[in-house]
């Protein structure tokens, strides 16, 4: 019985490592069939699996090799499958608006200073300006061409528009004008020059505001 009891032993020890070589030899071709496909390219698999010559463990070692995306060699390019489900929310990039800014407006170059530019370019407003008008009215006697007559007309209406943007200055520097005129030809004639106060300067200049409101409002006489 002992004897029986030793044998039985010995089989199913034999039986196991059998067992064993036979699952170890069944690893390693499963893992040479692996090798051996991660480097046939994918296309000839597909062929491969259209021909039914591939095992289903063959084409499923096909799959592991395609989802390993291996390469052939490394100058060549990876490849991956295009069946790829695309993302359900597409991704946009936001782009930053492009906004205008117009420098005349911006508060970052101040305010304009009105007194100054005034000051800065008061030729125009005294000298230039009134010689274009004038120069334009006596043009106007010479020409006979319509258009012409009326272009002239537009440039003298835009330039009373714009002799009359500051009128309180303009009536002021007309006084002054006027008055340094004749202190000239006083100075010509021997006499002292006087200058006049901006007091006196005001005072003038309600004296023409009452005398145009008299000519224009008689009735008030």
């Amino acid at each position: 019985s002992e004897e029986s009891g030793d044998e039985e032993q010995d089989v199913s020890s034999s039986s196991g490592s059998e067992s064993e070589s036979e699952n170890d030899q069944l690893a390693e071709r499963e893992r040479k069939l692996e090798r051996v496909l991660a480097d046939v390219p994918f296309g000839e698999l597909q062929r491969a699996r259209a021909d039914g010559s591939l095992a289903a463990r063959g084409v499923s070692a096909a799959a592991a090799a395609q989802k390993k995306a291996r390469r052939e060699s490394r100058k060549r390019p990876m490849e991956i499958s295009t069946n790829v489900r695309p993302p359900r929310l597409r991704e946009v990039i936001q782009v930053p608006k492009k906004v205008v800014r117009d420098p005349r407006f911006e508060p970052v170059y101040g305010t304009v200073d009105k007194e100054g530019f005034r000051k800065r370019y008061n030729f125009l407003f005294d000298h230039d300006l009134p010689a274009e008008k004038e120069k334009l009215q006596k043009s106007i006697k010479k020409l006979k061409d319509p258009n012409a007559i009326e272009e002239a007309k537009n440039q003298i209406t835009w330039i009373d528009k714009q002799l009359r943007s500051n009128p309180q200055k303009n009536v002021e520097s007309e006084i002054l004008r006027g008055h340094i005129k004749k202190e000239r030809e006083a100075a010509k004639a021997g006499k002292r020059p006087y200058y006049l106060k901006k007091s006196e300067i005001r005072e003038r200049k309600l004296m023409d505001k009452y005398n145009e409101l008299k000519v224009r409002h008689p009735e008030f006489n």
